[in-house]
């Protein structure tokens, strides 16, 4: 088979991906292996690759072929999410654009228009991980609206309700005006904004007195049911048990104590408007005031808000303050920074809202989940540090809105017989919904036709949260083989920023349902950020696209490009130039095997000394970077593993293992070595592939004739054994001679051709062990052990031993010697400074130990550098 001078990424990726489905190496079934589980962190269905999925998805994948290599039966479920509220609006904004408006259609032709969007969008982002070398088992592919998982979300919804957990009540939610559509406490994000503080004056009825109330929202004085005042506030004693009127809407509202008011805030009055405000709505029960609710769902106005019907809100706080200003309502305005809630999603400023909504009671749902993660540890996190922001949410966490006024999701199974809130039955199917509404009313003639189904979808965290186990259908069907076998599932890859979201939810359904935690690890990875520390987003032009990138550099540049600089919980800062030391990584593997096939052997010659000293160093040193992979794959620091099997293939393997067993030029090398070699080669290749797959097998099948059985991916992880340390600490002194010999060679120009003899004064008693390494890549002529200093030669040390290279002819020793002269002068000088620093005591009672730490360095590196300089000149003298 003849081997390319250069890796062609492009069509090796598409080779040996094909090659892998056809041969179905991703799939799994139950069996007698141990079974290793992953599912994905489902994107959205109309989502598209970004460098976030990129980090993910190779972690995963990572995991999951080592795991493969390892001998588990390795399952990766991959799967996309319906995602509600944005899929919806993707939709609602193409018919808008077709001039068609959602509220002109039913709910069944929206729907129709939802899915044909669905499937011509939908799943592009799965096919984008192909390119990446995502080793997912596509025959699982789940999509959180297929039927058997939405079976699943109907099931436990019921559950819950039959349980007492799920009720219906009227609260105050968070309002998305643009989705129509209300969020969780969780998908408001707050941002600060400069806005006004406008000062309103309402006159007190009967009299031509004012007071004065601040407020950030003008627009909401249509729904203002009180004036509230602190009764321990005594500027306001004389308004006990007065009326004031509300500007331009003329009505009289009371004024009202409660210690509640913060009298150092604004004015220390507080307008009351219970239907658009949390805290309002609190202090309106607790005093019985009526709530008058003045926005429409999209926040206009309603006929509440007069004269201003219609417009929307902001327009309204615009035109208000004119009016209230000429009014002389209006006593000033301040520039005022205020924190506003914003959609997640749409991004829209949050309205308070009240409405009929489900929750379900979480007060006793989190209690395993706190449990698990903060006090067994059944559950881990990585990093640790997250614990502590677990700790926070559970604690503090109120019932949850699981309710969306959307129609693009899963329908809430709550079916209506009757006009009251409470006439309504809850029930899997309409078959099931009709028997319990007839037992309700006691009708027995009451039909399907006589109920009306909620209109509202759930929350699509509502299905994510069951996501490891409907995959496996453990919900309709717990004692299916899948399920008893897959679950529960071993490490979770996601972000930090859905912990709460998506993480903690699956932990609390894992144990509400099955008793039993739904994953062991939580991995949680940074955010990908540019050189500037900004977040990687389309809008801020600064995320490369993916697939670019994979074009450009490779699917095993960009994977180890993103993992170099992955840290499990640092956000990563991004920069091209680690996809191109990826590449380059790929080019020196491709190279180094180009280089071993490419030599000549020979069955008659035997193994050299330093061949065999070579290779019984380099197994030592593969044993001890597993040792060192192992443990950082345990603490789940994946870019320390990559990094560790990184410098053994390109500084031990590739700059050392491979010089150290070339043969002469146009010479052949012995059977025994190239074997040797090659076994090294393989043992790499397999530690490497889980981060390089298709570099990996694209070697592994060019070194021999392989069948299907005996691919890379399916291969066997290198087995850990016992091995000599000290043959890697005496190297590491070797390597020091080597590299003396070398540095005087370049210093002094004495080409690599000429060889040399070497002198050496054993001081350290070092082990020889590697001499006949040293002797061939310091191409010497001789290495003899003396007990006294040689004369008339060039010296170096490495540790306590001196080392002497004898003057040829071709060096002017009058010449060397005023070289040498002139390093020394120039070197104590230096010393001189450094110890004037180190002598200084205002300098090293007030520098950090850092600083001294590397002082120290510095003079101790000086000294033993004039030391050998010299013990040069005495010799050439």
């Amino acid at each position: 088979m003849t081997i390319p001078a250069q890796f062609d990424a492009k069509s090796v990726e598409q080779k040996w991906y094909s090659y892998w489905m056809e041969n179905n190496y991703f799939h799994s079934e139950p069996d007698h292996r141990t079974p290793y589980t992953i599912t994905i962190p489902p994107p959205n269905v109309t989502g598209v690759l970004h460098m976030g999925h990129m980090l993910n998805n190779t972690i995963q994948d990572v995991l999951i072929r080592r795991a493969r290599l390892k001998g588990f039966n390795a399952c990766w479920v991959p799967g996309t999410d319906h995602a509600s509220i944005a899929t919806e609006a993707k939709v609602v904004a193409k018919l808008k654009a077709e001039g068609i408006n959602k509220n002109d259609l039913s709910r069944e032709e929206f729907l129709e228009h939802a899915w044909d969007w669905t499937h011509k969008y939908g799943g592009v982002i799965l096919d984008q991980l192909k390119k990446l070398g995502a080793s997912c088992d596509w025959e699982r592919t789940k999509f959180t609206m297929d039927p058997d998982m939405s079976a699943s979300v109907i099931r436990s919804f019921v559950d819950l309700y039959n349980k007492g957990m799920i009720y219906r009540g009227y609260r105050m939610v968070n309002w998305d005006p643009e989705a129509k559509t209300t969020l969780s406490d969780e998908e408001v994000i707050f941002e600060e904004r400069q806005g006004k503080l406008y000062f309103l004056k309402y006159q007190i009825e009967g009299s031509n007195d004012f007071l004065t109330i601040a407020t950030t929202r003008p627009e909401t004085i249509f729904g203002d049911t009180a004036i509230c005042i602190n009764p321990n506030d005594e500027r306001f004693t004389h308004l006990k048990g007065k009326k004031a009127i509300v500007p331009i809407a003329g009505r009289v509202i009371p004024i009202i104590e409660d210690e509640y008011v913060d009298v150092e805030f604004g004015t220390g009055c507080l307008k009351v408007t219970p239907a658009h405000d949390m805290n309002d709505k609190t202090l309106g029960d607790k005093h019985n005031l009526e709530v008058i609710d003045i926005f429409n769902e999209d926040a206009t106005l309603n006929s509440f808000g007069l004269h201003y019907a219609g417009k929307d809100r902001f327009v309204v706080r615009e035109e208000i303050e004119k009016e209230l200003e000429a009014n002389g309502s209006l006593a000033k305005t301040e520039i005022h920074l205020n924190k506003v809630g914003t959609s997640e999603r749409t991004k829209a400023v949050i309205e308070p809202r009240l409405s009929d909504q489900w929750f379900l009671k979480m007060d006793e749902l989190v209690k395993p989940a706190i449990k698990a993660v903060l006090e067994t540890e059944e559950i881990k996190l990585y990093p640790k540090r997250f614990e502590n922001t677990y700790r926070h949410w559970l604690e503090n966490i109120r019932d949850w809105n699981i309710s969306r006024q959307l129609w693009w999701g899963h329908r809430i199974p709550a079916f209506f017989y009757g006009d009251g809130k409470e006439d309504f039955v809850v029930a899997e199917t309409i078959e099931d919904a009709v028997v319990l509404a007839q037992k309700a009313t006691g009708k027995a003639d009451l039909k399907a036709e006589d109920l009306r189904q909620d209109v509202d979808a759930l929350d699509t965290w509502f299905s994510a949260w069951l996501w490891p186990m409907s995959v496996f259908g453990g919900i309709m069907e717990p004692e299916n083989k899948d399920f008893k076998y897959y679950y529960p599932t071993n490490d979770l890859v996601t972000g930090p920023d859905i912990l709460f979201f998506w993480v903690a939810r699956m932990i609390i359904a894992g144990y509400e349902y099955t008793g039993e935690k739904p994953f062991t690890n939580v991995y949680l990875t940074g955010l990908v950020r540019d050189k500037q520390r900004r977040k990687m987003s389309k809008s801020l032009g600064n995320s490369p696209d993916p697939l670019d990138l994979i074009d450009n550099f490779s699917a095993d540049g960009v994977r180890v490009g993103l993992l170099l600089s992955a840290s499990a919980g640092n956000d990563i800062l991004f920069d091209e130039e680690m996809c191109n030391q990826g590449k380059a990584f790929t080019n020196k593997v491709w190279n180094a095997f180009r280089l071993i096939k490419g030599w000549e052997v020979s069955d008659t010659i035997p193994q050299p000394e330093s061949s065999k000293v070579a290779i019984e160093w380099f197994e030592a040193k593969l044993q001890q970077t597993l040792v060192e992979i192992e443990d950082h794959f345990e603490k789940y620091r994946i870019s320390d593993a990559l990094m560790a099997i990184y410098k053994l293939v390109w500084d031990d393997f590739c700059s050392w293992f491979l010089e150290m067993i070339k043969p002469a030029y146009q010479s052949p090398i012995d059977r025994k070595t190239l074997t040797k070699a090659i076994e090294m080669l393989e043992s790499n290749l397999k530690l490497l592939h889980p981060f390089m797959p298709f570099l990996t097998e694209e070697i592994w099948q060019h070194i021999t004739e392989r069948t299907p059985e005996q691919a890379l991916i399916i291969s066997t992880w290198p087995e850990s054994k016992s091995f000599d340390a000290k043959l890697i600490t005496d190297f590491d002194f070797a390597a020091e001679v080597i590299s003396g010999i070398r540095t005087i060679r370049k210093e002094k120009n004495i080409p690599f051709k000429d060889a040399i003899e070497l002198k050496a004064i054993n001081n350290d008693n070092s082990s020889t062990y590697f001499d006949a390494v040293i002797t061939k890549l310091g191409n010497l002529s001789s290495l003899e052990y003396v007990s006294e200093a040689v004369t008339g030669a060039l010296t170096f040390r490495a540790k306590s031993n001196e080392y002497f290279v004898p003057i040829s002819g071709s060096v002017d020793v009058e010449e060397e010697i005023a070289k040498l002269t002139e390093e020394l002068k120039y070197t104590q000088g230096f010393l001189k400074s450094v110890q004037a620093k180190l002598s200084n005591e205002k300098f090293v009672n007030n520098a950090p130990e850092k600083v001294l730490e590397i002082e120290r360095k510095k003079e101790a590196d000086a000294l033993a550098k004039i030391a050998t300089i010299e013990q040069s000149l005495a010799s050439l003298k």
